[in-house]
């Protein structure tokens, strides 16, 4: 077998594997929080949101930078391994002993005295996660996700069954912090039991500079986009309440569960695949050509149809208390769909060893987000959304610029490859809630119940689902065809 073929395969394999970590981590996770949100509401979840904020920038510095520098060095020692695991619980300690002082002056800041308990308990979350970082990098390397594709489902439904018990005994948002820290430590222990890999107890000052001399652009970056990303939070719980936090939160939740699937399993299998091929640029190109639309393929579709089955499935999921996250989650999925994009062109630009690109491009669009988010305030919540929409399509511009030198392949050429996918989807999101209409507004079908409701939703997306496909068949779309061609190699004959 030639070295290309061998990429291939394990880039095939791999992609699988993870996506069936992803995709079952997040229909796990999210069949879980339905059931949380009916159990707790929306005021809990907006609480639990607010206090994720400190705990997603606290693990992206623990996190991003050494496992990122880990995967995408092309040999690392035992050293590396050890020093990271070493310096990771280190910066753990710190950060944990940070957010335990501070924790009373958040709780005063949103105006919540529970916060500061709930805090210092869910902060514990920063020490298996600094272990499972070192695991992750060791998987990726070795391109074997299926071994955390069991490790992360038997941990969703160890952590999902208690945070759901502790809901029904009445311990609200004190579920989901249980929920969190079990999730966390039960996948470190699982995976240290299976990889069998033990630190050795040293700390070498070569090793962590080398890595460090890469990763702190990653990281620097990673810390930027996470403080961007979550400012809506903040801001809509200052100039509103916790239960808007609580609609947004569960309104970005349903297009994230497919968006958080592809997008992790494209950085966990293109970076260490996109390394392998960064000295030659033809295949670069023709990797990242394909990445971006084979998962346009899947993600516009996936994303327009979520916008035109939103208040059918708000309606049978969450129940008549959570409608006012409809419009909030019909714009949410509209700015998720172009993230498989921003994803693929940054990590070639990382695997080309570019991070320094990649912290200039997140330093220019963050300061340019801040300033939408800043001016689109006086809109309301639903402009502020509709306003970082906007903005995460000009992005796939700010994005696909370098790989315009590095591939030579242009944001203006991925565009033209990735047209067909987005006017398919277009064209089916306005038919399936063309549909929507048609039935409720000749009481064909009602939505007042649940049955009517749950009804709604097969027929929209049996009738997304077929058009799509037709489309695509009359169009002959390339992403179809590979699509089927794939399937024939890897399906029994």
């Amino acid at each position: 077998m030639s070295e290309q073929s061998g990429i291939k395969t394990s880039v095939i394999a791999g992609f699988f594997w993870k996506a069936m970590e992803s995709g079952g981590d997040q229909l796990i996770t999210f069949f879980i929080s339905i059931i949380l949100a009916r159990l707790l509401g929306p005021e809990k979840y907006g609480t639990m949101a607010i206090m994720l904020i400190f705990i997603a920038i606290a693990q992206v510095i623990i996190q991003n930078g050494f496992q990122t520098a880990l995967i995408q060095k092309k040999e690392i020692s035992d050293a590396d391994l050890s020093s990271v695991f070493w310096v990771g619980l280190m910066i753990s300690g710190a950060l944990y002993l940070v957010i335990f002082l501070t924790a009373p002056f958040i709780s005063d800041f949103f105006g919540d005295p529970a916060i500061t308990s709930m805090l210092r308990v869910l902060s514990l979350i920063l020490f298996s996660g600094s272990v499972v970082s070192v695991e992750i990098a060791i998987i990726a390397r070795q391109m074997n996700f299926r071994l955390q594709c069991i490790a992360t489902i038997l941990a969703d439904i160890i952590s999902g069954a208690i945070g759901i018990a502790a809901a029904f005994r009445g311990l609200g948002t004190w579920a989901l912090v249980l929920q969190q820290l079990i999730k966390n430590i039960c996948l470190m222990l699982i995976l240290l039991w299976w990889l069998k890999w033990r630190p050795a107890r040293m700390i070498s000052g070569e090793s962590i500079h080398s890595l460090f001399s890469y990763g702190w652009k990653v990281l620097v970056s990673g810390l930027i986009d996470t403080v961007y990303s979550n400012l809506y939070t903040p801001f809509i719980s200052r100039l509103y309440n916790a239960t808007m936090v609580g609609y947004y939160n569960r309104a970005n939740q349903f297009p994230q569960v497919i968006v958080n699937s592809m997008a992790q399993t494209l950085q966990a299998v293109m970076l260490p695949a996109f390394s392998k091929t960064q000295d030659e640029r033809q295949r670069g190109r023709q990797m990242l050509r394909r990445t971006i639309k084979m998962s346009g393929f899947v993600m516009f579709p996936a994303m327009f149809g979520i916008m035109a089955v939103a208040e059918p499935m708000i309606r049978i999921l969450l129940g008549e208390a959570w409608l006012p996250a409809v419009p909030l989650l019909r714009l949410c999925a509209l700015s998720f769909s172009v993230w498989h994009m921003h994803v693929a062109n940054l990590q070639a630009i990382n695997a080309n060893g570019r991070s320094d690109i990649y912290l200039k491009l997140e330093i220019i669009k963050k300061i340019a987000g801040v300033m939408v988010l800043i001016l689109s305030v006086r809109l309301g919540i639903t402009g502020m959304i509709f306003m970082k929409a906007v903005w995460d399509y000009v992005c796939t511009f700010i994005n696909g610029w370098p790989n315009r030198e590095i591939l030579g392949y242009s944001p203006a050429a991925q565009w033209r490859d990735t047209l067909p996918e987005l006017a398919a989807a277009a064209v089916m999101g306005i038919a399936v809630y063309a549909v929507q209409l048609a039935l409720s507004g000749s009481g064909i079908v009602s939505m007042t119940s649940g049955g009517g409701s749950l009804l709604m939703i097969l027929i929209q997306v049996g009738t997304g689902v077929v058009l799509y496909l037709v489309i695509a068949v009359v169009l002959k779309m390339e992403s179809l065809r590979y699509l089927v061609e794939t399937a024939k190699l890897y399906l029994p004959h």
